[in-house]
Formats: structure tokens, sequence, C-alpha cells
């Protein structure tokens, strides 16, 4: 399971939160800056970490019990 969570402005995405790396990653020069920015704070990705756990790990027997 991996939890993704991208920014996009005007259709084009920015920055995404990949929980698979662990971090940020920018595809913009501005995404860059920030991605860079949102890394440094280690209270900002365990956040994004632990939504893996309370997101996904949580829903996941109701969606595939779904299909």
């Amino acid at each position: 399971i991996e939890f993704i969570q991208s920014y996009y402005y005007n259709k084009m995405e920015l920055i995404r939160f990949s929980s698979s790396l662990g971090k940020f990653v920018g595809f913009t020069e501005f995404g860059v800056k920030n991605a860079e920015r949102l890394n440094k704070d280690t209270s900002q990705l365990a956040a994004m970490n632990a939504q893996k756990g309370t997101y996904c790990l949580n829903n996941i027997g109701i969606w595939f019990s779904n299909i």
C-alpha cells in the first residue's frame, strides 16, 4: 500500500508526497523549492507518513470487500 498526495495548480502537478519514498518530490521550480522546505520539517514528514496508517490501512478492507 502506498499513500500519495499530489498538489496541482492549473492542471500541472507541482509537488507530490509518496509514502514509499517518505518525502516530498517537486516537479516544477516552485515545487522543488517547496519540497526542499517541507522535507526539512520532520513533523510534517511524520504527519504525512502517519496518513498511510490512518487512511489507507483502515480502509483497505472496505475497498477490497466491494470489488
